[in-house]
């Protein structure tokens, strides 16, 4: 039954014809079927070029010109639109791969294309058709069998890359069952990274797994304190971590703190942090409300007061906790409150609070006010281990505060510029972003992300 199973998924699953060397994988099932990720690229377009369909088109063939979603001008050339088409990127060039509906029509433009280069070289050897010319400094061409063929343009003028075309079209794809698992009508693959993608005129849909992300393990086995929760704001965010990951979790604020305070006693921070490690149930809550560039994003402190932000976790025993946060008072400058503490950094101060089994930690007193007052007895099961509400708008008007000379100085401030400048405009226009993530056996995670615009005229509104 196991094995009949499997089968049935194998056959069921997409089969990309793509080439060992390639650094990234695009598999289309159906070319007849984008009509959905077009009308969200289009309307995604008006706002960032990135997103036009018009500007990624070219990629799809190494020298015809054709557009994935005009049917019309796949027909033309003898590719057929029902089809599946595969596009690989190895380093040294580039492959594409189709059903063809007329191999005549399609070897006729290919011929003329090619011969703009240079002499076309053709041979057939055992049922496959091979045809090449030189194109820039490097070589172009195609390989048939039957009504398979895979197109390629190289940056070199060797042979290597057009070798490993014959032998992928001289033999059927395999199924890739990570592919048929996934939803979408096109599929991304990068390494470890499988993204399946779709789309309406409202909204971008993508769903995918990965083993790259720096995330904990999650866990999804009981009801959230936080699951009635939904509050506003930059992102809003609910997981539940495994207990193999808490020390991962509470390492990351652990670590951050202490470059904040260089004074405080290294071994106690530690201390602090085991031992409310040992009383957490895994259950978290993460509330950025916006961003507020002060300081220097170069600093450790300009990157940690900037989202002005607040983190709950609920707690085993109230009582015990209280009791571990208690060298806190002894920290330097710190301050107790009825409920907590605060904690004078550089560049802003630190709120440790707690209410009943919930304790909250923020950098903003404002935010942590506001999340104390939401919080309550009510809990509700979730039907993933993580999920995030994010308000594109507040994240465009926090890539805006990024300072030229933080981008001149700093690469990764230097690629969130670049995204202000080309995703700014659409994230101003869109609605919302939310998805989900799960932890998957191995060590990787499962995620999926809805990015919505305003309802479209004749879209009626959720």
């Amino acid at each position: 039954m196991l094995s009949l199973l499997l089968a049935a998924s194998l056959a069921a699953a997409p089969a990309p014809r793509a080439v060992a060397s390639a650094d990234t994988v695009v598999h289309i099932p159906r070319l007849d079927k984008l009509s959905g990720l077009q009308a969200f690229m289009s309307r995604a377009g008006t706002h960032a070029a990135l997103m036009r369909p018009s500007s990624w088109s070219a990629e799809f063939h190494p020298f015809l010109t054709l557009d994935p979603m005009r049917p019309e001008t796949l027909t033309a050339v003898g590719i057929d639109p029902a089809g599946p088409a595969t596009l690989s990127f190895p380093r040294r060039g580039k492959v594409s791969c189709a059903r063809l509906a007329d191999p005549q029509a399609f070897q006729a433009k290919a011929a003329e294309a090619l011969a703009i280069g240079g002499a076309v070289k053709t041979a057939t050897t055992r049922g496959v058709m091979t045809a090449s010319a030189p194109r820039s400094t490097g070589r172009a061409g195609y390989v048939i069998k039957g009504k398979d063929a895979c197109s390629f343009a190289t940056l070199y003028d060797d042979d290597d890359l057009l070798k490993e075309v014959v032998k992928l079209v001289g033999k059927a794809p395999a199924p890739d069952a990570r592919l048929g698992k996934l939803p979408g009508v096109v599929f991304v693959l990068q390494g470890p990274l499988v993204v399946g993608l779709d789309g309406t005129a409202d909204g971008l849909q993508a769903e995918g797994t990965t083993t790259r992300l720096p995330l904990p393990p999650f866990q999804s086995s009981s009801a959230s304190p936080y699951g009635a929760l939904e509050l506003d704001g930059l992102l809003f965010s609910r997981a539940q971590v495994a207990p193999a990951g808490l020390s991962q979790a509470v390492g990351s604020v652990r670590w951050s703190l202490q470059q904040l305070c260089a004074a405080c006693p290294p071994e106690q921070v530690q201390a602090v942090a085991d031992a409310v490690t040992q009383q957490l149930t895994g259950h978290l809550l993460v509330l950025v409300d916006s961003v507020q560039v002060k300081s220097s994003l170069r600093t450790p402190h300009g990157r940690f007061f900037a989202p002005r932000q607040a983190v709950a976790a609920e707690v085993k025993d109230a009582a015990k906790v209280k009791a571990a946060l208690a060298p806190l008072a002894k920290f330097p400058d710190a301050q107790a409150l009825e409920d907590g503490y605060t904690l004078p950094l550089k560049g802003g101060t630190v709120f440790v609070r707690q209410k009943g089994r919930q304790l909250v930690l923020g950098n903003d007193e404002a935010v942590v006010r506001s999340l104390l007052d939401a919080l309550s007895d009510q809990g509700a099961k979730r039907p993933h281990a993580v999920d995030f509400t994010a308000d594109p708008r507040k994240v465009a008007r926090g890539l805006n505060q990024v300072s030229l000379l933080d981008i001149m100085s700093n690469q990764q401030l230097a690629g969130l510029f670049a995204m202000s400048a080309e995703l700014g405009p659409l994230l101003s226009h869109s609605e919302r972003i939310t998805g989900w993530l799960d932890s998957t056996p191995g060590g990787g995670h499962r995620f999926s992300l809805t990015w919505s615009l305003p309802a479209s005229a004749g879209t009626a509104s959720p």
